[in-house]
């Protein structure tokens, strides 16, 4: 059985909006990829060769579903990402272009249950803000990753809304 792991880039002041690639409404992005050690890649990477599938919000989907499959090659990661069982949480996005994904329309909380009962690996989830907001609230994550980076960017989506109720979580490394 796998486990659901939330798996995110975080500025200092909390925002975990376009690390990478994608674009940002205010041009910062690529924060987390331009400043990431050589520890940080690794990590990454091995996260990504010990997981069972990614499950994904439609934004990062079709961010990632653009980017992954002509992605360079190095360390194999790309062809990995490829490989993998992707799910896309979607109720607008009809038919997936990137191969081995699936769309869930509906009933979130019994297909994350069965897809982590079918799981060799972890089920990793990256970015896809209202994806994590939805499974945190439905007490289906089994662990959050968080990477921060020392940037602060002012502004951006953050990975825990204003309105959320106290959570209290237990520190198990650093």
């Amino acid at each position: 059985m796998g486990r659901l792991v939330v798996t995110e880039f975080m500025t200092l002041d909390g925002v975990m909006e376009a690390p990478g690639f994608e674009e940002h409404r205010d041009g910062k992005n690529a924060w987390a990829l331009s400043t990431a050690t050589e520890d940080q890649q690794r990590f990454k990477v091995d996260e990504v060769f010990a997981a069972g599938a990614i499950l994904l919000g439609r934004v990062t989907y079709q961010i990632w579903a653009t980017f992954w499959p002509d992605a360079p090659k190095d360390a194999g990661l790309a062809d990995r990402v490829n490989a993998l069982e992707k799910y896309v949480v979607s109720t607008t996005l009809r038919e997936p272009t990137w191969n081995n994904t699936k769309v869930i329309r509906s009933d979130l909380a019994g297909e994350v249950r069965r897809l982590k009962e079918r799981s060799d690996g972890d089920v990793l989830v990256f970015g896809s803000a209202e994806l994590v907001d939805s499974l945190l609230e439905l007490d289906l994550v089994d662990e959050l990753r968080i990477m921060l980076f020392p940037i602060v960017l002012g502004s951006g989506k953050h990975l825990f809304r204003d309105e959320r109720d106290i959570s209290h979580l237990r520190l198990v490394g650093t």
